[in-house]
């Protein structure tokens, strides 16, 4: 990918942002930004607007450097030992609602569609790494105050939340395990598109298994019926991309300093493309929503299910996500949220009994 200076004339970035990938339309304009949007529309998300001052872009043009950039890196061609899996786990609980989005909509509090937010208990649309880093978080490892949000889920007017910790992997998205490293402070973006049709979902590179619940499965919208049964649960999983630039930790559009990996040549093997040659861990989201029986009322504060996205803003304490990426991810571990392999339990876990390092 070739990277545009950041210094574009305001019409041509302005243009730009516009017919961006996203390609989203207008901010809805209800009195109530946070009512769920009636089934089939998109509304309260022009992701491409976060080209306002905000406390980590002062000149609100939507790139943030990275500080020091990371240069000279090659995406790695080496195949390491196979490893069924190279993970770890983040389990967080939602911490409240709002219709925020500091990334899309920086300093611009109710502009959003209703986000479900994990992680750190005070993310806003106010929220900065400053802000985030070293707070307080419904993650079991106190050292991830990372903010992690989707767009609400309702059935009808009522608002569905996930209960208890959910899932969310961090994995190696490149064959070469071990070529994968932290992210760095202060690293967000958006993974999905709220403006997407369902074949764009079925199709995304981030697309595991769509929406499930009993024996229906890889569905790009909620399915009409569920099994109703209490051990029966709406799913939906999604991977991000996991190669980075190595120069910005967000830019206008929220994706373009992120990639997914590429089949190297020749092989069955990933890794990262020549413009984005940073491992970095693969997040993957499993959500639960506690939903059943009749679902021809559930649909999301975004529309569809198939306009499901997530996002991610990282505020992990460096030493503890370093740790828990070196054992788990470059070691080829199976690893749960203490960093413990349960099939190799004479490695011990990385975090002791409180989710901190020893």
């Amino acid at each position: 990918m070739r990277w545009r200076s950041k210094k574009l004339p305001a019409l041509l970035l302005g243009s730009a942002l516009v017919a961006s990938v996203l390609g989203l339309g207008t901010v809805a304009t209800a009195a109530d930004p946070g009512s769920p949007a009636p089934a089939g529309n998109h509304t309260g998300h022009t992701m491409a607007v976060s080209t306002q001052a905000s406390g980590d872009d002062p000149d609100g043009d939507g790139y943030i450097p990275a500080v020091p950039q990371v240069t000279g890196v090659t995406p790695s061609t080496h195949t390491p030992p196979p490893r069924y899996h190279k993970e770890f786990q983040a389990n967080c609980s939602v911490t409240h609602t709002a219709p925020d989005d500091p990334i899309v909509y920086p300093g611009q509090p109710g502009t959003s569609h209703d986000h479900t937010f994990m992680g750190n208990t005070t993310t806003n649309a106010h929220s900065t790494t400053a802000s985030l880093y070293g707070g307080r978080t419904t993650c079991l490892a106190p050292a991830d105050a990372s903010a992690y949000w989707m767009p609400s889920l309702y059935n009808g007017d009522r608002k569905i939340l996930p209960v208890g910790p959910q899932v969310i992997y961090y994995k190696a998205g490149v064959t070469d395990y071990t070529s994968v490293r932290p992210f760095p402070k202060g690293l967000r973006f958006v993974v999905g598109d709220p403006m997407q049709s369902a074949d764009e979902f079925r199709r995304h590179r981030g697309f595991v298994e769509g929406w499930e619940c009993g024996d229906s499965f890889f569905n790009a919208d909620i399915p009409a019926s569920c099994p109703s049964r209490p051990d029966v649960q709406l799913n939906i999983r999604m991977q991000a991309p996991s190669c980075w630039d190595g120069k910005y930790l967000d830019t206008p559009d929220h994706k373009s300093h992120m990639a997914y990996p590429v089949v190297k040549p020749g092989t069955n093997d990933n890794m990262c493309p020549a413009s984005h040659p940073v491992a970095l861990p693969m997040i993957e989201f499993k959500m639960a929503f506690p939903v059943n029986g009749d679902m021809s009322r559930v649909r999301l504060a975004s529309g569809r299910g198939y306009s499901f996205h997530y996002d991610f803003f990282n505020a992990w304490e460096e030493r503890t996500l370093k740790a828990l990426v070196d054992r788990c991810i470059v070691g080829g571990f199976q690893c749960d949220a203490r960093g413990y392999d349960l099939y190799h339990p004479e490695r011990g876990p990385v975090l002791n009994a409180d989710y901190r390092l020893p």
